[in-house]
């Protein structure tokens, strides 16, 4: 049975994940100041702002911290968020999981709790790929599931980055089910699609969500492990790329991929959707977007 001690572990080991990220983030921009100094531009840090989910309902509670680095050497605009929120599914969030899942219907008991990790990374440099990381747990008196993924999004392809960052994920998929790179990849290639456009946001990565098999301890190992293949398939692409030349028009065709980003994000993404479903702070919910962006 899945309660609260399950729920704590969860939401520990994305505060956890968190700290991580930022601190191996700082590392990088304190390194790029020691190897290639930017004029007087300092390397910058991480600042941490608590919000809180506010409906107008007493029964609903929660919120998170928002950990965001701006204008610094290498990420241009980053965002790592954690949150634990609870309550009542407003009744759109409950026609949504319902479509999904055989459950009985929440009106009967709407009470939910969620927790979870997400993250978004626009670069500074236009031949270093901005970077997407969900992974999450989900909880309902009828069932209970992880979800997530993460996919790279680059504004000029690079094959051998993209071939890197894929056998990393297929590596840690493995480790658990055989079947889940293949399946999780073609997930992540559906899913990270803008119709209107007929484009990929990027260049994949993996998705998935409603895992549940029954075994609370495999599946969160492997939510855990989608977190640590994050970190080894992200960070050597960074590195690579952070300290090359570019142009303008390297600069321009980035602000172009941001914006297909954002249209994305403002028009499809499950997350932005049920955080403005459920009453979550606006500026954490829409923290994905990217600090600048044109369109054709």
């Amino acid at each position: 049975m899945v309660g609260q001690q399950q729920k704590d572990q969860a939401e520990k080991w994305f505060k956890d994940l968190r700290d991580r990220i930022c601190k191996e983030f700082e590392t990088l921009e304190t390194d790029h100041l020691k190897l290639f100094p930017i004029n007087d531009m300092a390397p910058k840090r991480f600042e941490k702002k608590s919000s809180t989910r506010e409906t107008g309902d007493k029964r609903d509670g929660g919120g998170g911290v928002m950990a965001t680095l701006k204008g610094g050497r290498i990420f241009e605009k980053v965002g790592v968020n954690v949150s634990a929120v609870y309550g009542d599914l407003a009744p759109e969030a409950q026609k949504s999981i319902t479509a999904r899942k055989s459950i009985p219907e929440l009106k009967d008991d709407p009470r939910f709790w969620a927790s979870g990790i997400s993250l978004v990374a626009h670069m500074r440099n236009p031949l270093t790929p901005a970077i997407h990381l969900n992974t999450r747990m989900f909880w309902t008196p009828h069932a209970w599931w992880f979800g997530g993924g993460t996919d790279l999004n680059p504004s000029i392809e690079n094959d051998e980055d993209t071939t890197f960052f894929h056998q990393t994920l297929k590596k840690k998929c493995d480790d658990h089910n055989q079947n889940y790179y293949e399946k999780f990849k073609s997930w992540a290639d559906e899913y990270f699609f803008i119709p209107h456009r007929k484009v990929a946001r990027g260049v994949g990565g993996i998705f998935f969500d409603d895992l549940c098999t029954g075994n609370w301890e495999k599946d969160f190992s492997f939510t855990k492990d989608v977190g640590e293949a994050f970190l080894e398939a992200y960070i050597p692409i960074v590195k690579k790329h952070y300290s090359k030349d570019w142009t303008p028009e390297h600069k321009k065709i980035q602000e172009q991929k941001r914006g297909l980003y954002a249209e994305f994000n403002l028009v499809y993404d499950r997350g932005t959707k049920f955080g403005l479903q459920t009453g979550h702070n606006i500026d954490a919910v829409l923290m994905s977007l990217p600090p600048t962006a044109e369109w054709f």
